[in-house]
């Protein structure tokens, strides 16, 4: 290992307390993806991020080609969907449940195999923030780490942005896609980034990575190094690692020391946090037009034979992909869309592959943990587990009883669950469905009001 390297890393300004140290699963490695064959049909959701699903601008026996825009909306708070196939639309589907049970419209195209790119892509010519801003909403980017927050309106801040970070810290078990953004797409990720501090005026930018990582580290600071009039007021951040390390709270404190308030978002302290996929599928774009219509995903499990980094277009029945991995089908117990610790279980294993997805378990019994819950103890492993110092087992009493105003006063609208508590909970509480539970119910409570 160079040593004069890693050592040139910054360190971080505050340290992380609480969290869990969890299994590093990673068969796969962050290695290059192998290339899922077409497949013969796709069916786009209209709702694949935070804010208001997109309505169909296409209509069935519509043909239509790779980067094709499909569907849209003027809400503020969306991005445009485009077609991951060329092919037909066969059906507009409505009320149709995707992965967690949520219901959406759905755009069935039958693929002709050609995936011919659409004759109306073009490379976007940048003279503003407000062309820039407007670019990323029409490429379709949201929050790749799994948040799928609309990247156009993360970017579209009226504050001044001191920091851009650029959040690597993959720190689930199992996923490595992001781990591959950093090792083979840096050029990207760094033309993303670089792109992005001078559109949206921000001075320095710090790509924060753990430090089971190290190989990709190595190669940024070599680009940095040798580049480093193309890409300056770039550095990496190297962080132990920890789970659950990549939590935007998290990242922000430990990066520049600043907390941002309950209630708030990055921008209140003047720092923006896109994940690093976001930032390299920017860079893809700004070089070459094509929307995002297509993501690399680790599809992992002991259920899975061959797991392995899999690049698939969106809309791809799960199924389909956990297939093509070689699913061992009577060992399955479990199918996660996304980490084992926050991703969404998939009851549904028909359901399509979303933009924000970018892991696919299929567990067996013994990996998916199912134990019989027991009476808490008061052992406080979850107070020392919780990285942003709240009392869980003190709100899931408060919960149980149905005092609402206390696990308010107690903070419970700031838990990011995260599942921490729950994983160092040796009576298998699930703490964190009943802060989910709770905070429906007072943000219910307060819509009300």
């Amino acid at each position: 290992m160079n040593h004069n390297i890693v050592n040139s890393v910054l360190k971080p300004v505050t340290k992380s307390y609480g969290g869990v140290r969890i299994p590093e699963i990673d068969r796969t490695y962050g290695n290059k993806p192998a290339i899922l064959p077409n497949p013969n049909m796709v069916r786009i959701p209209l709702s694949m991020h935070i804010g208001k699903p997109c309505d169909p601008i296409v209509s069935v026996g519509d043909k239509v080609q790779v980067g094709q825009p499909i569907a849209d909306t003027d809400a503020l708070f969306s991005a445009p969907i485009h077609a991951s196939v060329s092919g037909t639309v066969k059906a507009i589907i409505n009320n149709a449940i995707v992965a967690g049970g949520k219901k959406t419209k759905l755009i069935e195209i039958e693929s002709d195999g050609q995936m011919t790119t659409w004759n109306g892509l073009q490379v976007p010519i940048i003279k503003s923030r407000e062309n820039y801003i407007d670019s990323i909403r029409q490429s379709g980017l949201v929050g790749l780490g799994g948040a799928g927050f609309p990247t156009s309106v993360k970017f579209n801040v009226n504050q001044k942005i001191d920091f851009l970070i650029a959040n690597g810290a993959e720190c689930e078990p199992y996923n490595s896609s992001d781990f591959y953004t950093l090792k083979y797409r840096s050029i990207e990720l760094l033309d993303g980034i670089k792109a992005s501090m001078h559109w949206l005026n921000v001075k320095k930018a710090i790509i924060f990575i753990e430090d089971n990582k190290m190989e990709a580290v190595k190669i940024l600071q070599k680009i940095l190094a040798e580049k480093s009039d193309v890409y300056n007021n770039i550095q990496i951040m190297v962080v132990p690692t920890m789970y659950p390390r990549g939590a935007e709270k998290i990242v922000i404190q430990m990066a520049t020391g600043r907390i941002v308030p309950e209630g708030k978002l990055p921008v209140n302290v003047n720092v923006i946090v896109p994940n690093v996929t976001t930032l390299a599928e920017t860079g893809r774009y700004l070089k070459t037009g094509m929307p995002l219509v297509n993501r690399v995903i680790t599809v992992d499990g002991n259920a899975i034979k061959k797991p392995q980094n899999v690049l698939a277009p969106i809309g791809t029945e799960i199924y389909e992909i956990l297939k093509f991995c070689e699913l061992d089908e009577d060992s399955v117990d479990m199918v996660i869309m996304g980490g084992p610790m926050m991703g969404i279980s998939v009851n549904d294993i028909k359901a399509p592959l979303i933009k924000m997805n970018n892991a696919i378990l299929a567990l067996t019994k013994e990996e998916s943990g199912s134990h019989l819950e027991t009476e808490c103890i008061r052992c406080a492993r979850c107070i020392q587990a919780c990285p942003i110092n709240l009392s869980p087992t003190v709100m899931y009493h408060a919960i149980k009883i149905n005092d609402m105003e206390h696990a308010e006063k107690l903070h419970v609208m700031s838990c990011i669950e995260c599942g921490s508590c729950s994983y160092a909970c040796p009576a298998k509480i699930p703490l964190v469905h009943w802060f989910r539970e709770a905070k429906n119910v007072i943000h219910n409570q307060g819509g009300k009001k």
